[in-house]
């Protein structure tokens, strides 16, 4: 181009020695490799110019790890191929979208925003939400529900053990919780789901990973791509100012001591007062059928959305950065094209809606602006004011060739587990259940609002509340007389993963199939954000291939769909380095939700059925977190003999043989049994012995294979029992009406009161401070 507009400037490149160009890539924050470089020189000496510092920055938000996933493609193309079934899967672009019945759909996506929060925990957890649930409306749907797995270092950690630079993990627990807080209640969706865990490998960087359901009439479906040339290109909702720029390429490399001075500028402001309307705007219009396509703006700005958008449908665009409505003067036109402010979204509307579009807008009070069209391919031509401040070949842009990284495979931690004492049960039962990864998560739901809406049928709660009580899964009604429902889990087990990464993600699609199993639910899909260390390091790589394979393993064992997904790498730094911690959001569907089970114990005398068979193996269980214990084998998994007994325990709740049920996972049977008698104010009388383990304390700790506790009523023992034959089970116990007593062989072996232990495992949390 002869004449670039005023305010936009070369960028001398193309005969730019390695060293000049790695100094240009550290002062502008761009992130280029020399090989990135060398395809970029090699891109404009063919062009005969240089590039405007428009087109670099859009480029280096586009190869950014966050935008291309360049180090992951290779893997989540082999590993989750074929795991979206056209007759189930109705869509997988920025959110999954999955059949539900009669017409309606249900959206799912989940999350990273860890970078973010490690520096400014408030924003950064508010503008996850905003993130999140733009995801889903991205693809038509109404956001319904909110999760929200955090991982946090010990919030007692002493200062020895925090790096100079680096915030407390109370400070950084406090602030992401209330951002939480904030932005979903506010916004109007409830947060229905979510964990929270404590490492030390968590101290440097925390992770903060949030995740949405959306519902929607099957009809309303809309792609995220554009759909014809000369459809207009609409930007909605909030003004664009500086904050977020160069949001992914800080999420693009690890932490540092300077993180929170040099980088808190790449943290979004969010505006959740102005996300609600703008959610009804474009329901409104997507109803009306306004809406040809649509992205939303998030990691990359008006960059990599619109770009993204004309791409996907096999053309160029041509928009005009002046038209941009800002928030602030003065902004340069790079800094628009990057600028990741929220509560923003494109979309692509035909000449002849144009008018009926921003007329909506315009009664919500929402900014909507055509900015562009759709061109004919392969360029993108920005203009700044009318006059050109890039053109660029979009594809070469916004789909970057992936990378081949090394990988390194280690072998799995291989050495037998411990046979833990047979006597002192109450003090190994007391430190599994007041654990901090054990104790009420209750004080934290409670400040989130769980009922806006009116959907949640089973609460998120753990603790002595009236019925519906809490259940491994929540479980929603989407649509207000319809007793169809759909059950929503999280799960994550970071700890098996560091022992056998393949092993433990497959363990993690266990959990997730356990927690819908026990409420009832069939597993329909899941949605999972990988959350790694550095991925220039092969060891990191080689773990993310193995996790990857588990997780699709399991998935087709199980019967999920694996519709949408997301990718974290660098977290960690200042010599810390977090585990493979894949973090599922699942979903799965729930014939009649007036038959979904909670947790919590029903009535005196009813019986205790323990489903599944015990395994010795603590490798990455609670106990051996306690203890500092590593290099111990986890659990072998059977995802195939659990659909077989999980279906077989949903036909039983259908029968009504099922009072309560509850999962067997972190703190093993102790934690389990805990759980079930706080909820209902009752106690449980049990016999260890049918585990078939040696002693009575490796009974209570194990949390291996995947197994159930379930209360069966008085009189229907029989039946229940008729409808598991074949599989492995046992009556161990009787629910009573206080205390925890352990038999062993039909004997005595313990009993203790558990009225002085709820209030120390409800209130044992701390958070919120």
């Amino acid at each position: 181009m002869a004449d670039w507009a005023p305010g936009v400037t070369t960028v001398p490149v193309r005969r730019a020695s390695p060293a000049t160009l790695a100094r240009l890539s550290a002062e502008r924050g761009l992130g280029f490799s020399p090989s990135e470089f060398d395809r970029i020189r090699s891109y404009f000496r063919r062009e005969g110019r240089d590039p405007t510092d428009v087109e670099l920055a859009g480029l280096a938000q586009s190869w950014s790890e966050h935008c291309s996933y360049k180090s992951s493609k290779p893997f989540l193309r082999r590993a989750f191929g074929g795991l979206h079934p056209p007759s189930r899967v109705l869509g997988t672009g920025d959110a999954g979208v999955m059949r539900f019945h009669d017409g309606y759909a249900y959206a799912l996506r989940i999350e990273s925003h860890n970078h973010p929060s490690a520096v400014e925990p408030y924003g950064g957890a508010a503008t996850g939400i905003g993130g999140i649930l733009r995801d889903v409306l991205a693809v038509g749907a109404k956001p319904i529900a909110l999760t929200d797995p955090l991982f946090f270092g010990p919030l007692d950690a002493p200062d020895r053990d925090i790096p100079s630079g680096v915030r407390t993990p109370r400070y950084l627990a406090d602030g992401i919780i209330s951002g939480i807080r904030d932005y979903g209640n506010r916004v109007g969706v409830p947060t229905v789901s979510g964990s929270i865990s404590f490492d030390p490998a968590y101290i440097v960087n925390p992770l903060v990973n949030v995740g949405c359901v959306g519902f929607l009439p099957a009809a309303r479906l809309r792609p995220n791509r554009a759909q014809a040339v000369d459809d207009h290109l609409v930007l909605v909702g909030g003004l664009t100012g500086r904050d977020g720029i160069g949001g992914v390429a800080f999420a693009s490399k690890e932490l540092t001591d300077r993180s929170e001075s040099e980088s808190r500028g790449a943290v979004q402001l969010g505006n959740p007062i102005m996300k609600e309307p703008l959610i009804h705007a474009c329901v409104e219009a997507f109803d009306r059928g306004l809406v040809q396509g649509l992205k939303d703006l998030g990691g990359g700005g008006i960059a990599s959305a619109f770009g993204e958008l004309a791409y996907a449908g096999g053309f160029g665009l041509a928009i005009d950065l002046g038209r941009v409505p800002l928030r602030e003067t003065g902004l340069r036109p790079w800094e628009i094209w990057v600028s990741e402010s929220q509560e923003r979204m494109v979309l692509d509307v035909r000449e002849r809606d144009l008018p009926a579009l921003l007329e909506i807008f315009r009664r919500y009070d929402v900014p909507a602006t055509s900015v562009g069209r759709v061109t004919e391919p392969p360029f993108e031509s920005i203009a700044w004011n009318g006059a050109p401040a890039a053109h660029l070949r979009v594809g070469f842009r916004v789909d970057p060739a992936p990378l081949h990284r090394p990988t390194r495979r280690r072998r799995p931690s291989g050495r037998p587990s411990p046979t833990l004492p047979h006597a002192e049960l109450d003090r190994q039962f007391l430190d599994l259940v007041l654990a901090p990864d054990s104790v009420s998560r209750e004080p934290v739901v409670r400040v989130y609002d769980h009922e806006v809406q009116g959907r949640t049928s089973i609460r998120p709660i753990q603790g002595r509340v009236t019925s519906p009580s809490h259940g491994d899964a929540s479980v929603l009604q989407p649509r207000p007389g319809d007793w169809a429902g759909l059950a929503v889990a999280t799960a994550s087990q970071p700890w098996a993963c560091r022992e056998d990464p393949r092993g433990g993600a497959e363990w993690v699609v266990e959990e997730a199939a356990r927690n819908l199993y026990a409420v009832g639910a069939r597993p329909d899909a899941f949605t999972n954000c990988l959350n790694f260390g550095n991925p220039e390091d092969p060891r990191v790589l080689g773990d993310f291939a193995a996790v990857t394979e588990g997780l699709a393993a399991g998935a087709r064992a199980l019967g999920f769909a694996v519709p949408s997904g997301n990718v974290s790498f660098y977290n960690g730094g200042l010599g810390a380095a977090i585990p493979p911690t894949p973090v599922l959001l699942a979903t799965g569907i729930v014939p009649d939700l007036r038959r979904a089970v909670t947790t919590d114990l029903k009535g005196v005398g009813n019986s205790l059925y323990l489903l599944g068979r015990s395994a010795p193996e603590l490798g990455g269980s609670l106990w051996a977190r306690l203890q500092g214990i590593r290099g111990l084998r986890i659990p072998r998994t059977d995802p195939g003999a659990l659909r077989r007994l999980g279906e077989r325990l949903v036909r039983a709740d259908e029968r009504g043989f099922v009072r309560a049920a509850h999962d067997v996972s972190d703190g093993g049977l102790a934690v389990t049994l805990a759980e079930m008698a706080f909820g209902g104010g009752l106690g449980f009388s049990v016999d260890l012995s049918v585990t078939g383990l040696g002693t009575a304390g490796t009974a209570l700790a194990v949390e291996g294979g995947s197994r159930f506790v379930v209360e069966v009523p008085a009189g229907r023992d029989r039946e229940f029992e008729r409808s598991l034959r074949g599989l492995p089970y046992a009556r161990f116990g009787r629910v009573t009406d206080d205390g925890a007593e352990f038999l062993w062989q039909g004997e005595p072996h313990e009993r203790f009161p558990l009225d002085t232990v709820y209030p120390r495992w409800h209130e044992g949390l701390g958070l919120p401070g």
